[in-house]
C-alpha cells in the first residue's frame, strides 16, 4: 500500500500542472493539436526509455483490439475533451468537473462490470468531493455563468476515464505497465495525428516553437509519458477506483505548485479541503473487513 499510495501522490504532482499547460497549448495548437502533442511526446520518451532497458517481450500479447479502445476511451478522447472544454469555462471549473471521475468510475463499474460498492466509498467519495469545492473555492451558483459545452465536453470526458479504466482492470491486469502506456499513448498519436490532417496541418510547424514545445515537454514526456506509468501501476495494483481518486488530489497538487512557482498565499480553506480530500482518499481506499455492509445489485 506505501508503494500504491507513493505512485498516486507523484501522479497528482505530475498531472498538478496539466490543466495550466493545457490552457497555454490550446490556442495555438486547437484541441486535437495538444492531443497530438502530449502523445507524440509521451510516446518518445516511453519508446526510448524501453529501448534503454531493451525489452519489447511484452508488446506482442497485447490485445490489438482493447488497446484501441482504451487508447481512444483513456487518452485521444478524453485528452480532445479536456482541451475542447477549456476554451469554453475556466480551468477551476474544468478541474472541479474533473474530480467527479471517482463517482463515475464506481457507478460505471456498479452498472456495467458487476462490482459491488461499499458504503465506505460511497461516504469517502463524498468527503473528497466536499473537499474539492471547499479547495476550489468555486461559488457553484455561479455555475450557470460558464457554458454548457464546456460543462457537458468535461463531463463526457471523466466518464471516458471511468470506463476505461475498468477496461484495463479487466482485460491488461497481466501485461506489462510500460508496454500499456507505449501501445496507447502510440494508438492515440495516430489517432489524433490523423484528426490533425483534417482539421489544421499548420501546427506541425508551431510544435517547435521554444514556448510550445516547452509547455509540450511538461504535458507530453511528464504527464503523458511517466504519469501514465504510475497511472496503469495504480490500476494494476490497486484497482480502478483507487487509480480515479488521484483527481481529487490533483487541485492540491496544484494549490502546492501555484505557491511554490507563483508564491500564491494558501488559505484556510485551502487546508480545510485538503483534510477533507485526504480523508476522502483513505476511507475510500481502506480494506473491507469481514461481514461489511456491501451495496449490490442482488441487495
Amino acid at each position: 500500500m506505501a508503494r500504491l499510495y507513493g505512485a498516486l501522490f507523484t501522479l497528482s504532482l505530475i498531472w498538478g500542472t496539466s490543466f495550466l499547460f493545457i490552457k497555454l497549448l490550446v490556442e495555438p495548437l486547437g484541441a486535437w493539436g495538444v492531443v497530438f502533442g502530449r502523445c507524440l511526446f509521451g510516446t518518445v520518451i516511453l519508446l526510448l526509455i524501453i529501448a534503454f532497458r531493451k525489452d519489447w517481450k511484452g508488446l506482442k500479447g497485447l490485445p490489438f483490439g482493447i488497446i484501441v479502445l482504451v487508447s481512444l476511451l483513456n487518452n485521444a478522447l478524453p485528452w480532445y475533451l479536456i482541451a475542447l472544454s477549456e476554451t469554453k469555462i475556466t480551468s477551476s471549473y474544468a478541474s472541479l468537473i474533473n474530480a467527479t471521475t471517482p463517482i463515475w468510475t464506481l457507478i460505471i463499474g456498479f452498472l456495467f462490470f458487476q462490482n459491488k460498492l461499499r458504503l465506505l466509498q460511497w461516504l469517502g467519495i463524498a468527503l473528497g468531493f466536499f473537499g474539492i469545492i471547499i479547495l476550489s473555492g468555486v461559488d457553484i451558483t455561479s455555475i450557470k455563468d460558464q457554458s454548457i459545452v464546456g460543462l457537458f465536453t468535461m463531463v463526457g470526458a471523466t466518464l471516458c476515464y471511468g470506463y476505461s479504466t475498468h477496461l484495463t482492470k479487466k482485460y491488461l491486469s497481466k501485461a506489462s505497465v510500460t508496454m500499456i502506456s507505449f501501445s496507447t499513448l502510440l494508438v492515440s498519436a495516430l489517432i489524433s495525428f490523423i484528426m490533425v490532417l483534417l482539421t489544421d496541418r499548420t501546427i506541425f510547424t508551431m510544435i517547435f516553437e521554444p514556448s510550445i514545445f516547452g509547455s509540450l515537454i511538461g504535458l507530453g514526456v511528464f504527464g503523458s509519458g511517466f504519469a501514465y506509468l504510475l497511472y496503469y501501476y495504480c490500476i494494476q495494483k490497486g484497482s480502478p477506483e483507487f487509480a480515479s481518486l488521484v483527481t481529487y488530489l490533483v487541485p492540491i497538487s496544484a494549490m502546492v505548485w501555484g505557491a511554490v512557482i507563483l508564491k500564491e498565499e494558501i488559505h484556510f480553506s485551502m487546508i480545510t479541503g485538503f483534510i477533507l480530500i485526504l480523508a476522502g482518499v483513505y476511507v475510500s481506499s481502506k480494506k473491507p473487513k469481514e461481514n461489511k455492509i456491501q451495496i449490490s445489485k442482488t441487495a
